[in-house]
């Protein structure tokens, strides 16, 4: 099975090795019919500290590195 793939950018940058991604997604309301925007916050594992703040940044599934850490970033 693929690992998923996801694109966003990085809210924080503060702990060691962890960098905190803030994903949107946009999907249309089934009753409304308008476009809404939802916001996602994942921990990723940045192993060698190099993101920073507003950097956009894909993350990827991974196994779980601590009890808030399930995905790590890949280097664009």
């Amino acid at each position: 099975m693929p690992k998923r793939i996801l694109q966003g950018t990085v809210t924080s940058a503060k702990n060691d090795q962890t960098v905190t991604v803030q994903i949107e997604r946009r999907y249309t309301h089934p009753v409304m019919k308008k476009t809404v925007r939802k916001t996602k916050k994942y921990r990723a594992h940045d192993a060698d500290n190099q993101f920073k703040a507003g950097d956009s940044v894909r993350i990827q599934e991974c196994a779980p590195i601590s009890k808030t850490k399930r995905w790590e970033v890949i280097a664009q």
